[in-house]
């Protein structure tokens, strides 16, 4: 029970980031209750997944899936494009920490290091960078994919179920 309400506070506070860079891209104010909502619940989705031993990058996938595909309702329901609800819904997704731990790699590797760990930081840092690559790619495909599919009718002529 506490998982739940763990993943409850998480959703709000991923939320409330998906807010802030929205504010931070001055999107309409009638957006941000719904980028609330899609932020909130692919991040949840992600750390779901992570929880049940998933691995980080196909997390980020499915998570940036959700988010991309609610995006498209959301576009049409809050008359405003796709890409207004799902970017700043994914950016807190960016796995900053991986990025961080590569460029201290790197750094370590070009000032004055011992031979006998030079490996170690190298094999660290490259494991670092290719994590935040591709989980980056994954956010990108993750958001673009659900677009380009429901590419076909423009998001005014949807059929909502209401």
């Amino acid at each position: 029970m506490t998982e739940l309400y763990h993943f409850m506070e998480m959703g709000v506070w991923l939320g409330f980031a998906a807010i802030g860079f929205a504010v931070l891209f001055n999107v309409p104010q009638r957006a941000l209750p719904v980028i609330w909502l899609v932020g909130a619940l692919g991040g949840i989705t992600k750390l779901v997944i992570l929880h049940f031993g998933g691995n980080i990058i196909l997390a980020s996938l499915a998570g940036a899936t959700l988010v991309g595909f609610l995006s498209i309702p959301a576009a049409h329901s809050k008359h405003a494009p796709p890409l207004v609800f799902s970017i700043p819904a994914v950016i807190p997704m960016v796995p900053g920490a991986f990025a961080y731990r590569m460029m201290l790699g790197l750094i370590r590797l070009a000032g004055d290091t011992h031979a006998d760990s030079y490996s170690d930081i190298l094999n660290s840092a490259v494991s670092n960078g290719l994590k935040t690559l591709f989980i980056l790619l994954s956010l990108a495909a993750g958001v673009a994919i659900p677009m380009l599919v429901t590419r076909k009718e423009s998001a005014k002529k949807m059929k909502i179920i209401k």
